[in-house]
């Protein structure tokens, strides 16, 4: 396992990453895990966990071409990188080995 565990909500934003590759960029990110969780995460958070992501070097980020209904600005797409993927696989493979076991409805239920 890395140094540092994943949080739920980096957890998360891998996943849509991951669902929205190769063209991730932070709204379709927060659009992703709002459908699919019904977790409205802020601009903030999001941003902040990409930051902390990119740092710890779980994803990467890229420039897209400015565009003049961004005011000139780029769009900057995501994607994970080859040790992010294998962190993201441990932490959710982690999360299963927890919830086998558990009785009932709980056992069926999944964050994402």
């Amino acid at each position: 396992m890395s140094a540092k565990d994943l949080s739920l909500l980096e957890q998360r934003i891998m996943l849509a990453i991951l669902r929205q590759h190769p063209n991730a960029y932070g709204v379709s990110i927060q659009d992703e895990i709002r459908t699919r969780s019904g977790k409205d995460y802020s601009f903030g958070s999001i941003y902040t966990a990409l930051g902390r992501l990119e740092d710890n070097g779980f994803i990467e980020s890229r420039a897209g071409e400015a565009s003049a209904t961004r005011g000139g600005r780029r769009k900057l797409y995501f994607e994970l990188t080859g040790m992010g993927s294998r962190v993201l696989d441990q932490e959710l493979n982690a999360t299963d080995a927890l919830r086998v076991g558990v009785p009932g409805e709980v056992a069926d239920v999944r964050s994402f």
